[in-house]
């Protein structure tokens, strides 16, 4: 009996020691994500950014295997997000977080990075202030004020004096608004009138017959995407409204290639801001649309993109630390990184942790039947211009 239990502590000694040696050799990733609810389609294009990824970097970084566990936030839900970040920390032993679709969601794992000190990327949510919630994040997709801080300076240097602007009322949008009137402004723009309006399922129908009634030069226009530009388009159509006889700016959700498909030639004239669309003209993009069609049968977009470079930058900083994973490490090796993505040259600014890239500026036209973003001008390094007003 004596020797039989010794022989069955010696296996599970030996079972134990596999199991923490398998678990060393073992990257885990837990990425949160709306894989249901309004917002799930995003949450898949980010997961197709993922998937692509993987599938041409293979499922090693820094000499160790990587294990993805996801997890579906359903939506702006940001205590869920925080029990997920919790969970996926001390249940399931993740090593580092990813994703993030939401602002509210991000900001509130980014209080859990910080507890556990767990390095965190943030693959698309875009309010300025997420990334000072952990001194472990770093963002890969972009923030509203680096697109419309630029954006307002040249919208005025381009030959506009006075604009109407209209924001959804909740994080991005406000953040959007205030940076495009501080660009504006400071270039010698005039704020003619400015109208936010609410997030979920807004009528435009009044907000847009205040701007007509103030007859802008100008409409500057904020809305999240999903359904809303093929309904603000309507709106604006049905009063008259369209690039003919006022110009129509804004942020790049504006015109996402679904929202064109909705909003049909009305679109045309229509110039935006942003910093990744797939008919992006370069080498890399290509390339990259190419894969991404033959993988998963559609287009990419900017949730696409945004995950993309965070996988490319989880498997660049784990080949730099050999594999190290705590969080100092990691965001340590990310800082300054640099490299060619399907949107063009992007680096991470050591002292902020926040992404720098070219912002292009872009307008609606029809090229060979089909309606598309045209690129003809950009904002080259381009960084978020208030981290320096938040200190």
């Amino acid at each position: 009996m004596l020797k039989l239990r010794v022989a069955l502590s010696c296996a599970a000694a030996l079972l134990l020691g596999v199991a923490g040696a398998q678990a060393e050799d073992t990257v885990k990733i837990g990425i949160i994500a709306p894989y249901s609810g309004q917002f799930a389609d995003t949450g898949v294009q980010m997961d197709n950014g993922i998937k692509l990824f993987t599938q041409q970097h293979g499922d090693k970084a820094g000499g160790k295997k990587i294990e993805l566990i996801r997890k579906d936030v359903g939506g702006i839900a940001p205590d869920v997000a925080k029990r997920l970040a919790q969970e996926l920390i001390v249940r399931d032993k993740v090593d580092l977080l990813a994703g993030f679709m939401l602002t509210p969601n991000a900001m509130a794992a980014g209080d859990v990075s910080a507890q556990a000190k767990k390095f965190m990327v943030v693959m698309n949510a875009a309010t300025s202030v997420i990334i000072d919630k952990s001194p472990y994040m770093v963002r890969t997709s972009v923030t509203t004020p680096q697109i419309n801080e630029n954006y307002g300076a040249w919208v005025f240097k381009h030959g506009t004096k006075k604009v109407y602007t209209m924001v959804s009322d909740y994080g991005p949008g406000q953040d959007a608004e205030q940076a495009f009137h501080r660009g504006f402004k400071a270039a010698g723009g005039e704020i003619v009138g400015a109208d936010r309006f609410p997030v979920a399922n807004p009528d435009f129908s009044a907000f847009v017959q205040r701007a007509k009634n103030a007859n802008p030069e100008a409409i500057y226009i904020w809305v999240p995407g999903g359904t809303q530009p093929a309904a603000i388009a309507k709106a604006l159509a049905e009063r008259g409204i369209n690039p003919s006889n006022t110009k129509i700016f804004g942020q790049g959700e504006l015109t996402l290639p679904e929202a064109l498909k909705s909003m049909g030639d009305s679109a045309i004239g229509i110039i935006t801001a942003f910093h990744y669309d797939y008919n992006h003209q370069s080498a890399t993009n290509k390339e990259f649309v190419g894969a991404f069609e033959k993988m998963h049968n559609r287009i990419p977009d900017i949730y696409s993109v945004g995950a993309y470079d965070g996988m490319h930058l989880i498997y660049a900083a784990l080949d730099k630390t050999k594999g190290k994973t705590d969080g100092e490490a990691l965001v340590n090796a990310a800082k300054g990184m640099a490299w060619e993505s399907p949107r063009g040259p992007i680096s991470i600014d050591p002292q902020t942790r926040d992404i720098v890239q070219t912002i292009y500026i872009r307008k609606v036209d029809k090229v060979n039947g089909q309606l598309v973003n045209v690129e003809f001008d950009k904002v080259e390094k381009a960084k978020d211009p208030t981290h320096g007003m938040k200190k």
